[in-house]
C-alpha cells in the first residue's frame, strides 16, 4: 500500500482528491494533507509517505521548490504534479527536476490509478535490470520520448514498431530514432526488449511459468529468440537464471 500526502492549497479540491477518490482501490492510502510547500515539509517528515501528489503553483512555496527540497532530503519519495492546461509549459520544466509524472485538473481517476500502479511497480522494480534507463526515457523531456515508452508499456505484448508511433506523432521516424538515441541512449528495439525482458523476469521469479509460456507471453517471437536476447542483454540463459534462484526446470 503506497503512503500518499496530497498538497494543495485550494480547500476544495484538497478535500475533493482526499475524500471522493477510493484509493484503497488504487493501493494507496493518504497519510496527510499541507496547503503548500513548506508546510508539506513538516508533514511528508512525520508520515514519511511514498509518494507526494502536488499543485504546482501555491503561495509560500509551489511545487517546483518542494520538488527540489525532496531532491535533496529524501529522493526515494516519488513526485507527482498536479497542474492546469495553462500551466502546463510550467510543468514541463518540471520534469528536469525528474518528477516521476504530472496529471491535468480535474483529475481522471483512471489515470491516476495508471500512474500509481506504475509507481507501485517500480517501488517494488529496484532489483530488476533497466530499471533507470526506462526512468530516464518515462521522465524525457521530450514529450515524443515519452509517448514512445508509453505505447512500449501498454502494448510490450503485441509486435509494436517504431513507425506507426511516429506517424500518429506526425514526426519522421528518423527523428523520433534519433530524439529516443539522445535522451535513453536507447533504440526503440532495445527499449522494447528491456522492457520485455523486465516482464519476463517477474514471471520467472514467481516460479510458476515454464521458460517457453513467459517467452510468448512476453511478446518474443519464439523461445529460442527469448534466450538469445535475454542471454544479449543480461549475459546468461533463462535457465542459468532460474538455476541461480535455486529453481530448476524439467
Amino acid at each position: 500500500m503506497l503512503k500518499l500526502v496530497i498538497v494543495e492549497d485550494e480547500d476544495i479540491i484538497r478535500r475533493g482528491l482526499m475524500e471522493t477518490i477510493d484509493w484503497q482501490a488504487m493501493g494507496a492510502e493518504v497519510s496527510g494533507s499541507a496547503a503548500d510547500g513548506e508546510e508539506a515539509l513538516a508533514v511528508i517528515a512525520k508520515v514519511s509517505p511514498d509518494v507526494v501528489l502536488t499543485d504546482v503553483r501555491m503561495p509560500v512555496m509551489d511545487g517546483l521548490e518542494l520538488a527540489r527540497h525532496l531532491q535533496e532530503i529524501a529522493p526515494s519519495i516519488q513526485v507527482i504534479f498536479l497542474t492546469s492546461h495553462a500551466d502546463f509549459e510550467y510543468a514541463r520544466e518540471a520534469m528536469r527536476l525528474h518528477v516521476d509524472d504530472y496529471l491535468l485538473k480535474p483529475v481522471d481517476e483512471e489515470e491516476l490509478a495508471a500512474v500509481l500502479k506504475r509507481l507501485a511497480e517500480e517501488r517494488g522494480e529496484t532489483s530488476l535490470p533497466f530499471t533507470e534507463e526506462l526512468s530516464m526515457a518515462r521522465r524525457s523531456q521530450n514529450p515524443y520520448v515519452r509517448v514512445v515508452l508509453a505505447v512500449i508499456e501498454k502494448s510490450w505484448q503485441e509486435r509494436i514498431s517504431l513507425e506507426p508511433i511516429a506517424e500518429k506523432q506526425q514526426v519522421s521516424v528518423s527523428y523520433l530514432s534519433r530524439k529516443l538515441k539522445e535522451e535513453t541512449d536507447n533504440t526503440f528495439s532495445s527499449l522494447l526488449a528491456k522492457y520485455r525482458l523486465q516482464q519476463s523476469i517477474s514471471m520467472l521469479k514467481e516460479g510458476t511459468w515454464r521458460i517457453y509460456e513467459v517467452a510468448a507471453e512476453c511478446g518474443f517471437s519464439d523461445y529460442k529468440n527469448f534466450c538469445q536476447v535475454f542471454k544479449k542483454y543480461l549475459g546468461m540463459a533463462p535457465s542459468e537464471f532460474l538455476s541461480g534462484m535455486g529453481k530448476e526446470q524439467d
